[in-house]
């Protein structure tokens, strides 16, 4: 039996080529693009799993104030008063919450590794990555001691042991006391993690933001109690000393200085749901893009559901030419069952053809999607496959079972005598079908129009500042010395040909500043963004001063005591004549001296130093020399156009003689840079071109069978209406008149979701454009000059049919 339904399958599929060939396409391209999804999705779900702490493991973030910014930093005083008082709290770990760079040095080899860690000697109980060499609990004990990965290893050392082998990085022996094997993927990889994080400086200073901590809380510890008792440690030691020094009831102090509140990001949950840092990423792999996931998660499905739709259309449409065929069985006594499990065999063998055209699909396309993503998906796992075989049951579910129990409620008389062709039964369906494709199409169209507009609007906008010709280059020195290095520096660059200026500034655009320190003014506490910069920086990016002056090395005092606030700061603040007012500052000489007073002797335009998703942060602008420590990481260049490539080489053969032998020389423009805050968008707009096309491909492959189907069953109609005399013109009108009828229902039903899923996505933009009636105009026209193209071309050839052959036996 089922040999003989194989048989009828590759005779009407011979029959059928172009629409078996559809068929099968729109599914394969629906089933890829939910494959593309699962991937991504398994990958970023994925992150810390196999970690066995994932649900007692804790990142411990701060906010300032009420409405301040958000960071992933603590001190070591708190974090130690913390283990020492909470006794749900089982163990604590500094670490820096960033890859660093170095230069490893060992037996004459030197490799540039990006992907150092500094922590303490808790870092293995909290990522418990394998130990293949040394004991664990010994491994970060000693201050230089460092812990390398298999691969570098086997990179480094060769086929030497490496344990006890010295290595040296910036000036600095360390031990290997261990080798561990990395497992993926992990909020945190590393390559080396090096042991003595702890500065004694900071062991007392509880204003020292510099080190970000990790808690392992006891099993079945309340994690909303623990962070409650770390809340009250802050109380205690902060909030109730600084207001007591300052003659304060706590009320009081808290009103204007704010309040550091605790927030606990879960290991298991941080990647994709953990609360984000005014830096961006809290963990050195950075955080997962929930919002992207979910989009295209959904729109994958939305696909998916399209093609199925675009499949149960042609099927149903196409089941005239099968009435017979299923009369004829039914009279030679087939069951009505019997039909069904035909029809849905035949379902299961076009769906494993989809399947594994989607496969060949999802192999080819998957290196431009890992670079898309920036990731290294497979195509393997038992749960992809798992996954895998529960998408092919669902598709023959949805796309089998209705085709088939419509195909077997055709009535045999009345399909046996001819007259089936005649019967409206499941045209309303086949319509109701088009209906919901051309609404997601019109869906796609209009979100394609408002990303891309929104993309464009960020691109073009006015910064505030100019990056043309500017690069930036990391400066790597030591940080002691590093402003007297930079200045000596800046002197000889300078009269390198082409090179027009120089500066810098502690930050980087589109990553914002290095450093916030919080004031009161009036009762106001604010928390801006430090900018120590150079006395020229303002004018080299044409950043422009909207009251007073700039800073500039004619005044002794623009070293010591003078400032700059930026337009935000000041209105934050309510100052109607903000020049020459004095400020007390978030600075002090050292531990428990005053604050340092400054003077506002200009207020600089607002610029966006991140990108245009943040509102422009308070801002305040001193010169390096002012305070003794210092942030910035980069020497920023204005180049000349002309002559580029032999100003970059002298620069190179400078930096790498006189200011780091040891690194690469490395630049980038600034333009380039600011530009990777739009990367997501991007990604997003992109992914809606993509998705845009392959919607309007699968809604011409349904519009174009259907009304293949719709106008074939009207031949006879046709050729007595030519008989009759009608013109081709009114022919057409005739034939196309209710698919622009169902464009329109569509397109009206499409709008409501689109309007109110894109108004949410630009809820994510500081800065955004408004949606204006055009995208919807334009996605209108587009379809309606779509369908009519489609329509009137298969419409036109069927209008120049043989009246003779379809008359001839009337």
């Amino acid at each position: 039996m089922i040999f003989n339904w194989f048989k009828i399958f590759i005779y009407h599929l011979r029959q059928s080529k172009l629409f078996s060939f559809l068929n099968v396409l729109g599914l394969s391209i629906g089933i890829s693009g939910v494959i593309f999804a699962i991937l991504y999705w398994n990958n970023e779900h994925s992150y810390d799993q196999w970690n066995p702490n994932k649900e007692n493991v804790y990142q411990v973030l701060n906010k300032i104030g009420a409405t301040g910014d958000i960071w992933a930093t603590s001190s070591i005083p708190f974090g130690e008063t913390c283990k020492a008082t909470i006794p749900e709290i089982d163990k604590i770990c500094f670490i820096y919450n960033w890859y660093d760079q170095g230069i490893i040095k060992y037996q004459g080899q030197k490799l540039l590794n990006k992907k150092l860690v500094f922590t303490d000697e808790d870092f293995f109980d909290f990522f418990p990555f394998t130990i293949i060499k040394g004991k664990k609990n010994e491994i970060l004990k000693e201050k230089n001691s460092v812990a390398i990965s298999e691969d570098q290893a086997k990179i480094l050392f060769k086929n030497e042991d490496p344990i006890g082998k010295s290595i040296t990085m910036s000036s600095n022996t360390y031990i290997v006391k261990g080798v561990f094997q990395i497992t993926s993927p992990s909020s945190i990889e590393p390559n080396y993690v090096f042991s003595g994080i702890k500065r004694e400086s900071d062991k007392n200073n509880w204003g020292n933001f510099n080190y970000g901590l990790l808690i392992k809380t006891k099993n079945g510890a309340d994690a909303a109690l623990v962070r409650k008792k770390m809340q009250h440690v802050n109380y205690v030691n902060r909030t109730l000393k600084d207001a007591k020094e300052n003659g304060q009831t706590p009320e009081q102090y808290i009103k204007e200085n704010g309040e550091i509140l605790v927030i606990l990001d879960q290991l298991k949950t941080a990647r994709l749901n953990g609360t984000k840092s005014s830096g961006g990423s809290n963990f050195p792999e950075g955080s997962g893009n929930l919002k992207l996931l979910y989009i295209m998660g959904g729109l994958s499905v939305l696909i998916l559901v399209l093609s199925l739709v675009n499949y149960i259309n042609l099927a149903t449409a196409s089941a005239i030419k099968r009435a017979k065929e299923v009369g004829v069985r039914k009279i030679v006594g087939a069951s009505k069952n019997q039909i069904i499990t035909q029809f849905i065999f035949e379902t299961a063998i076009i769906v494993t053809l989809a399947i594994i055209f989607a496969l060949a699909i999802v192999e080819l396309s998957l290196p431009h999607y890992n670079t898309f993503l920036r990731k290294t998906l497979t195509l393997n796992g038992s749960e992809f496959y798992l996954q895998l075989f529960l998408i092919f049951g669902l598709v023959i579910i949805f796309a089998g079972i209705f085709p088939a129990i419509y195909i077997s409620n055709f009535e045999t008389l009345k399909v046996l005598k001819g007259n089936f062709s005649r019967s409206k039964s499941g045209i309303w369906i086949r319509n109701s079908m088009l209906i919901f494709q051309f609404g997601v199409a019109a869906f796609f169209i209009i979100g394609a129009l408002i990303v891309n507009s929104q993309i464009n609007y960020m691109m073009d906008k006015d910064l505030g500042f100019s990056g043309d010709q500017v690069i930036s280059i990391p400066f790597n020195t030591k940080r002691l010395t590093r402003t007297d290095n930079y200045l000596t520096t800046k002197q000889e660059i300078s009269k390198i040909p082409g090179v027009i200026d120089v500066s810098t500034f502690a930050g980087t655009f589109g990553g914002s500043t290095n450093s916030s320190s919080g004031f009161t003014y009036n009762g106001v506490f604010v928390q801006p963004r430090n900018v120590e910069m150079d006395f020229n920086f303002l004018k080299m990016m044409n950043i422009k001063i909207a009251e007073g002056r700039d800073l500039s090395p004619e005044y002794a005092s623009d070293t010591i005591s003078n400032m700059l606030m930026n337009e935000t700061l000041v209105k934050t603040l309510n100052l109607k004549n903000p020049i020459n007012t004095i400020v007390t500052s978030g600075w002090s000489k050292g531990e428990g001296t005053e604050n340092l007073k400054f003077r506002i002797v200009g207020v600089v335009k607002d610029f966006h130093i991140t990108g245009l998703q943040s509102k422009v942060p308070p801002m305040v602008f001193i010169n390096l020399k002012t305070l003794k420590w210092n942030n910035f990481n980069y020497v920023y260049l204005k180049v000349s156009p002309k002559n580029l490539t032999e100003t970059l080489e002298n620069l190179k053969k400078y930096w790498e003689k006189n200011v780091n032998s040891e690194y690469p020389f490395e630049y980038e423009f600034i333009n380039k840079t600011f530009a990777k805050t739009y990367e997501e968008q991007i990604k997003q707009k992109n992914l809606f071109f993509i998705l845009n096309m392959v919607v309007i491909v699968i809604a011409v492959f349904g519009l174009f069978a259907l009304a293949s189907f719709s106008m074939e069953r009207r031949l006879k109609e046709i050729a007595i209406r030519k008989t009759l005399g009608a013109e081709t013109n009114i022919l057409l009108k005739e034939l196309s008149k209710q698919y622009v009828l169902f464009c329109l229902m569509g397109f009206a039903i499409g709008i409501v979701p689109a309007y109110i899923l894109l108004q949410k996505w630009l809820e994510d933009f500081a800065f955004r454009i408004g949606i204006s009636p055009l995208p919807f105009g334009t996605a209108l026209i587009s379809l309606l000059c779509l369908t009519l193209i489609i329509v009137l071309t298969k419409a036109y050839q069927v209008t120049k049919i043989d009246v003779l052959k379809y008359l001839k036996y009337e």
